[in-house]
């Protein structure tokens, strides 16, 4: 991102206030399959608690994160996840991003950008009228 572009936008990744304010207020834990890094404030706040937050790698996007960081950072999990969690089941897949929006979103076979084709009505279903109650 360009130097204009991080004093005056939000939305492609951290602003030039907040890199600043990380460097000089928190220190780095980790990163995850996504790119993002996490950060944890170096001295507690009011309530006794490390604030802990993210610098996303590209669009600033909450779905991007991880499940396991995002326990981090809510405060789940006490320890880094890589250390703390058990390595991933066989079962379990790696995380997706929204993908509303995208070519690959879902679209059920009604949607109108799926070609709009609703399966027929099985005759099972009875409108409710007014007249009849």
């Amino acid at each position: 991102m360009s130097f204009l572009g991080s004093i005056f936008t939000w939305w492609n990744g951290a602003t030039l206030g907040t890199r600043i304010f990380t460097r000089r207020h928190g220190g780095q834990v980790g990163h995850d399959v996504f790119g993002n890094v996490y950060y944890e404030a170096k001295k507690p706040d009011d309530r006794g608690m490390l604030r802990r937050w993210v610098i996303y790698s590209g669009s600033n996007d909450a779905s991007r994160v991880s499940p396991e960081w995002h326990g981090w950072l809510h405060h789940t999990i006490e320890g880094v996840p890589d250390q703390v969690l058990p390595p991933a089941r066989a079962w379990q897949k790696p995380p997706v991003a929204n993908l509303t929006g995208t070519r690959d979103a879902y679209r059920p076979s009604g949607a109108l950008d799926a070609g709009g084709r609703r399966p027929a009505a099985t005759g099972d279903y009875e409108a409710w009228s007014p007249d009849q109650a």
